[in-house]
């Protein structure tokens, strides 16, 4: 239910959104409608392609060497207006089964997954089944008056409602989806008002991420569907995302397609989180949390996505498969300006590169490109997919280790795809 950031994931990097370990996946509103991601009959041109993103170049050698000192296992990918240029995967899926990773493997990207709640958000908007300026009371039964009748779903998609909601019990174990259903819908009832909803300074805190599962059980009220029915049918596989969806704990150890998480632990060594629920993360602030335990994700994290279908996502914003032109502009356009490197905050622009905010996360400006990327991490796993909307790139990273120095990773992406030393 919750996602933590993690240390070798640096907090600079990983926002957190909602309290949730994560770096926003987002894209300007210009630069979005404007890109393409190309067609399968259109070879990218050679003069388009940094020699740092080839095959043996910078970007390619440098994850190379973490992965030779098992300082990374999992999946990277590199791709230029729906053409792959670099994939590479390194380690174990599952270590007890001898099985390596590979493109197809999914893994555990934690709040990583929120762009789906908002993509499904806007679609009802685009529909016309919502309005962004609604009250949680239009939608919802049973939340508190204060926060029915003064957070609109606008503030919880920038998680500004300044709400709080009673911690969630990391030792818990759930058993079911309906289990799991449950426990949110009687979670989000205990959420109170704690500052003026939109109030600048409450931009991160959505008490847990209640203010994500609120809109889950919109989706749900107007739907009709679980949250989980409607994001497989109207994201996942209108995408042709094959290898993604919000899988249980007994899918997680039965379906070979599916990586196991591996925690740091005390001695040095890493233990398999799905086969080892009695155990958990070491690291703070997600010391005791074990992903494994919470059976199923839901609106705020523990969603599972392959590399080749966080690259699918990316397209399906770009190229209108998820959401018209106009609608799709008004999930990504600018919403707030945020200060450089602000601690806790994940924004990694460096002072002269501007940062911003959209019902995604946090964008910035690079080189002269938006740098668009959202990332999230959990006890044993994470990963990131960034969009340079203004070429055509996309990059993922996927890791089924939850202490690999993601950050140094990243720089060395973009350092790549911007074709800068």
């Amino acid at each position: 239910m919750d996602s933590d950031s993690v240390p070798g994931m640096d907090r600079r990097r990983l926002l957190g959104w909602g309290g949730l370990a994560a770096a926003g996946m987002v894209a300007a509103a210009a630069p979005l409608a404007g890109a393409r991601p190309g067609h399968a009959d259109e070879a990218p041109g050679e003069s388009e392609i940094p020699p740092d993103t080839r095959p043996g170049g910078a970007y390619d050698r440098f994850v190379a060497k973490l992965a030779a000192e098992d300082n990374f296992s999992g999946t990277v990918i590199l791709s230029h207006k729906g053409r792959t240029v670099l994939s590479r995967s390194y380690g174990m899926a599952d270590k007890e089964k001898g099985i390596r990773n590979h493109e197809g493997i999914a893994v555990n990207i934690s709040s990583a997954i929120q762009p789906v709640l908002a993509v499904a958000v806007l679609q009802m908007a685009q529909q016309g089944k919502l309005n962004l300026a609604d009250k949680v009371g239009a939608h919802l039964t049973g939340i508190a008056k204060e926060i029915a009748e003064q957070v609109t779903i606008h503030h919880m998609l920038l998680s500004t409602g300044g709400m709080d909601a009673p911690k969630l019990d990391r030792q818990r174990v759930f058993n079911s989806k309906e289990e799991v259903h449950e426990f949110n819908r009687q979670w989000v009832r205990q959420a109170t008002l704690v500052a003026p909803p939109g109030s600048a300074d409450q931009g991160h805190r959505e008490g847990g991420g209640v203010g994500l599962s609120m809109m889950a059980l919109i989706i749900e009220a107007i739907s009709g569907k679980t949250y989980w029915d409607y994001v497989q049918e109207n994201i996942f596989d209108r995408c042709g995302m094959t290898g993604s969806g919000f899988f249980t704990r007994t899918q997680w150890l039965t379906d070979e397609h599916i990586a196991h998480s591996y925690m740091r632990q005390a001695d040095g060594g890493r233990v398999d989180a799905v086969r080892n629920l009695d155990k958990g993360s070491i690291q703070p602030p997600i010391e005791g949390k074990n992903p494994a335990r919470s059976f199923i994700g839901y609106a705020s994290d523990d969603g599972f996505a392959t590399a080749p279908d966080l690259v699918r996502f990316a397209n399906g914003l770009l190229d209108g498969t998820l959401l018209d032109r106009h609608y799709a502009e008004v999930l990504t356009g600018v919403k707030i300006p945020l200060p450089p490197q602000q601690e806790g905050e994940g924004l990694r622009a460096a002072p002269a590169e501007a940062g911003f905010a959209n019902y995604f996360g946090p964008m910035h400006i690079a080189n002269g490109q938006w740098v668009l990327g959202r990332g999230g991490g959990t006890a044993g796993s994470g990963g990131n997919w960034n969009v340079y909307p203004d070429t055509g790139w996309v990059g993922v990273v996927l890791t089924n280790y939850d202490d690999i120095p993601l950050v140094e990773i990243l720089e060395q992406e973009e350092r790549a795809v911007l074709g800068r030393r």
